[in-house]
């Protein structure tokens, strides 16, 4: 008998972008290793992007449970005027740098009255449906993925009222993400985000990281293992891409979120002084972008100079963005200027690696995507304003271009296949379910129960 795994995810199908992913491609690959999910997932989330093509993805074995959620949206496009609920070409408003007085308060008030995030007033009605929905339909373990990390506290009552044990997978930090700083939280708001916090690292079963600093960060904060299951790609959807021939333009790409904190200012005034001094060059170069853009992404594009050069897609499904990164000269991958995203690793960076073309990387050229991109043979990682180091990445990729050749080889990059992390997640779930034979954490769970 497959053992089955309760999976609470605010993020599904028809939610496009990369939150969604992860566990899309888990879920695919889960029921061939022994384990069929169940999801647990709001019927009307908030959806900055939607993928239709995702639900494609969903094995027919899957059951998806939908659960209305209540959102003090409302609130917050009335006190920032955007009450249609656009963000006006914002990728992330929380860390823009100007900002309206609105914008400030509706920020202070999502930071301090909706802690650990507005997702929380879900916690309570979810809890208590699922107490019940268990009884008649009981799994095997528990797995909840954040951000949003309310969605681990809905996870963590559930595996202290029942004993199931549970899997908290982290996506992204918590108190140390990016733009918690951001937030404008007070001493005791502060406070209690760190608490919460460190309940669920400590009554997890297991806390799963996707890069190696965030999981000794976590190591550093809990006696719970914190296991190491990164982002990856499905080869799948690479297969299923045919190769095109080439049409003479001379692309530099960008996939997926593309925010106004990490715009790669150097790299355009590469690309502008290299256009202004080769017409040839000038006449091939295209900036692509597919996916989610600020609109000061676009205007820097034109400030440069390189208006005439852009191609903005705009939001494409899955596989048409792996069709846009297989097409490529360079992947750009550019970091968001924030200290903690040395420790990140962008989902779109696995994705890239299995793209098999040269990524170039902006920002912390000793960050964890640096080390990935050694590593893998697949690029190399500037820092935001190394013109010297951009020039010639670009130079050789032009060459390359220019003379018919692709010398990209790269190295074995298979240990991030999502057929194999899903593997890998299977194998975590066996060790600490109750359908495994081995239960290494029948004492910490025994002493959950006792609380």
């Amino acid at each position: 008998m497959p053992g089955r795994v309760l999976i609470i995810s605010y993020y599904w199908p028809p939610t496009g972008g990369s939150g969604v992913q992860r566990w899309v491609k888990f879920s695919k690959y889960l029921p061939a290793e022994g384990w069929q999910p169940v999801i647990y997932t709001p019927s009307n989330p908030e959806m900055i992007t939607v993928d239709e093509s995702l639900a494609a993805e969903v094995p027919a074995e899957v059951e998806v449970i939908r659960r209305k959620i209540f959102e003090p949206y409302g609130i917050w496009r009335a006190l920032s005027g955007n009450k249609g609920g656009s963000t006006k070409g914002e990728v992330n408003p929380i860390n823009a740098g100007k900002k309206s007085f609105k914008q400030k308060l509706s920020i202070f008030i999502r930071g301090n009255f909706f802690i650990p995030d507005p997702r929380c007033l879900w916690v309570r009605p979810s809890v208590r449906f699922l107490k019940k929905y268990l009884k008649e339909h009981p799994v095997d373990a528990i797995v909840s993925t954040g951000p949003p990390h309310s969605m681990h506290l809905i996870a963590r009552k559930l595996s202290l009222a029942t004993g199931i044990p549970w899997v908290a997978d982290f996506r992204d930090p918590w108190t140390r993400m990016f733009y918690f700083k951001h937030l404008g939280l007070t001493g005791r708001s502060e406070r209690r985000h760190h608490k919460l916090e460190k309940q669920v690292l400590d009554d997890a079963s297991v806390v799963v990281a996707v890069s190696p600093p965030v999981q000794r960060d976590f190591q550093s904060m809990t006696d719970t293992p914190v296991r190491l299951i990164t982002n990856g790609y499905d080869e799948s959807d690479y297969e299923s891409c045919p190769e095109e021939a080439t049409d003479g333009y001379f692309r530099i790409s960008h996939t997926g979120l593309f925010a106004a904190d990490g715009i790669p200012e150097t790299l355009w005034r590469v690309l502008a002084d290299k256009s202004e001094a080769d017409e040839d060059f000038s006449n091939a170069l295209r900036i692509c972008l597919a996916g989610k853009t600020d609109s000061a992404v676009i205007h820097s594009i034109r400030m440069a100079g390189l208006g005439e050069k852009l191609v903005d897609r705009g939001y494409q499904p899955h596989l048409e963005a792996v069709r846009e990164q297989k097409r490529a000269n360079i992947l750009m991958l550019p970091l968001r200027m924030e200290p903690e995203y040395k420790s990140v690793l962008p989902g779109k960076l696995f994705e890239y690696l299995a793209a098999r073309r040269p990524v170039l990387g902006i920002g912390q050229s000793n960050g964890a995507m640096a080390a990935i991109l050694k590593e893998c043979k697949a690029g190399t990682a500037c820092d935001w304003d190394d013109y010297g180091g951009i020039k010639k990445f670009v130079d050789a990729a032009w060459d390359e271009f220019r003379e018919g050749r692709d010398e990209f080889k790269g190295e074995d990059i298979s240990r991030f296949s999502r057929r194999r992390l899903s593997h890998e997640m299977a194998s975590l779930l066996d060790s600490i379910s109750q359908k495994g034979d081995d239960k290494p954490i029948s004492d910490k769970k025994a002493k959950k129960n006792e609380r």
